[in-house]
């Protein structure tokens, strides 16, 4: 089966599609597999706080995605998952130009899950790591929640 073809990618995809402030940033869905997603996103200028630097917020959400959308590759069909707490640590100034965040399960619960996700950044050829998340997703099934 190629990547395409996964259904575990559709479904993420799907989701991506219907999250407005990730599309408005730019996200990119680049990996999915069984506990693990990983997202992209290129730095623009909108991005940044007054110091240059990626701001916080946009670190943290597109950590807090790829470690849902983790979750998510794991919950049942039909399922929904929202984030109950994260805690961020904020390792060093982030400057891009390019960022990854590899979000993974390190626990898949019936109704919580506990993931974490690391946010790299790209830059000449090398990665260092900006942020680290560890985080709890309540899973909901059949609430009604659009996946």
């Amino acid at each position: 089966m190629s990547d395409t073809d996964d259904p575990r990618r559709e479904r993420i995809a799907r989701s991506l599609e219907k999250q407005r402030a990730l599309t408005a940033l730019g996200a990119e869905l680049l990996e999915v597999d069984e506990g693990r997603v990983v997202l992209g996103l290129t730095l623009r200028d909108d991005h940044v706080q007054q110091h240059g630097f990626a701001h916080a917020g946009v670190i943290a959400t597109i950590g807090d995605s790829a470690a849902g959308y983790a979750a998510l590759t794991l919950a049942p069909e039909g399922a929904a998952v929202l984030t109950v707490q994260f805690q961020i640590h904020l390792l060093r100034p982030a400057q891009g130009p390019r960022f990854e965040a590899r979000g993974r399960v390190i626990r898949a619960g019936r109704s919580l899950s506990t993931v974490e996700s690391s946010v790299v950044e790209l830059a000449d050829g090398s990665e260092r790591e900006v942020a680290r998340l560890t985080g709890t997703i309540a899973v909901r099934e059949g609430t009604g929640l659009v996946d």
